[in-house]
């Protein structure tokens, strides 16, 4: 019997994100962790001694190993399309943290970088792998509701000022691009348009409510028009102090609805990392399928007591992204994928500065 193929991973980063992958590396049989680089270079030599691996003074020198076959990013958001450009570059798969980028520009230099050198793209988004969060796309794939004709996505948070400060990126348009549109709404960004499908244009407004330490917004509304005429509405913020939920809303054309709970308020709580409530369906009037509702949410809370479900949903990801690289598909969330996300609220920024909707695509500035 031929052996499997153990991947090498190599992680940019020492934070919490890249400490999640080591764990998520570490308990998967076709991978392993062989280094990382991170600054300061004292950062990655703790990291990787703690776990049995190498420790690199730079991304070049990252990159240089033959051992490595996979990248993952887990550093500031700016600085994703330059080490994703130079791991595709190196013949090195890429899988990067949401967003892809904080430009269209850098998303697209990404995206082309891996086109050229063969290797795949991968954007971290996770919540496509709740069972809730799949059930609502077997729906709308199924025919459920009919046509999907609103999408709603709320997220009410909390971030204070000690998170703000933990890093110096964070908070700022130059290097983190953003706030709750780029930092915390991305996964519920992506369910939308997931469900929804291609955009053709949305007006928003953004404002920053009760964070006068930040440069960037703590809070968005946002209108959207669906290419095939649906509407979709957004309202999240980093205001709601205790934070309350996220939560992504489907309704159809014949009158039915579905919706997912991605995320309890403790989720969006500074320094709570872990997730402490199962995600759950709260709405479903599917017809005939109501009264699976409750029987749904019994069997999810049950099995969310047996995983470390932050661990798990993105093991589920690592997991479709190594079969994509053996299978020659495409990952659940491509380079492309991700880039949608960096287009929406692109657009946002953008539809308050011009003052009117923005049509899609949207252009690079």
């Amino acid at each position: 019997m031929a052996q499997e193929r153990v991947f090498g991973f190599g992680l940019i980063g020492a934070g919490a994100i890249s400490t999640m992958h080591a764990t998520v590396i570490e308990c998967l049989p076709d991978a392993r962790l062989v280094g990382v680089t991170a600054l300061p270079y004292e950062a990655a030599l703790e990291f990787a001694q703690a776990r049995g691996a190498r420790a690199y003074q730079s991304v070049e020198e990252l990159l240089a190993d033959p051992e490595i076959d996979v990248v993952a990013i887990g550093t500031p958001s700016g600085l994703h399309p330059d080490q994703a450009v130079a791991c595709a570059r190196a013949g090195k798969h890429v899988l990067c943290e949401k967003p892809l980028a904080i430009t269209l520009e850098g998303a697209d230099r990404a995206i082309r970088a891996a086109d050229e050198a063969g290797v795949k793209l991968a954007v971290v988004s996770q919540r496509r792998f709740y069972a809730p969060c799949q059930r609502i796309r077997k729906a709308i794939d199924a025919g459920k509701i009919g046509r999907p004709v609103l999408g709603t996505v709320t997220l009410f948070g909390w971030r204070d000022e000690a998170y703000y400060q933990s890093d110096p990126w964070r908070g700022t348009w130059q290097e983190e691009g953003g706030g709750v549109l780029v930092n915390q709404s991305p996964h519920q960004l992506d369910l939308l348009q997931w469900y929804m499908g291609p955009i053709e244009e949305a007006f928003g407004y953004w404002d920053n409510l009760n964070h006068p330490y930040i440069e960037v917004e703590d809070t968005a509304v946002v209108v959207v028009r669906f290419k095939h005429g649906g509407l979709g509405n957004i309202v999240i913020s980093n205001s709601q102090n205790p934070a309350l939920y996220g939560k992504v809303l489907i309704m159809g054309s014949n009158g039915a609805a579905v919706g997912v709970q991605t995320d309890g308020g403790t989720m969006f709580i500074a320094g709570r990392s872990e997730i402490e409530e199962p995600p759950t369906n709260d709405h479903w009037t599917v017809p005939g399928e109501m009264e699976l509702l409750a029987k749904w949410r019994q069997e999810d809370a049950a099995f969310f007591k047996t995983i470390k479900a932050t661990e798990y949903y993105h093991k589920l990801q690592v997991e479709d992204f190594l079969q994509a690289i053996l299978e020659g598909r495409n990952p659940l969330i491509t380079g492309e994928e991700g880039r949608i996300t960096v287009e929406l609220f692109t657009a946002v920024y953008r539809s308050q500065r011009e003052k009117k909707p923005i049509r899609f695509p949207v252009q690079a500035d």
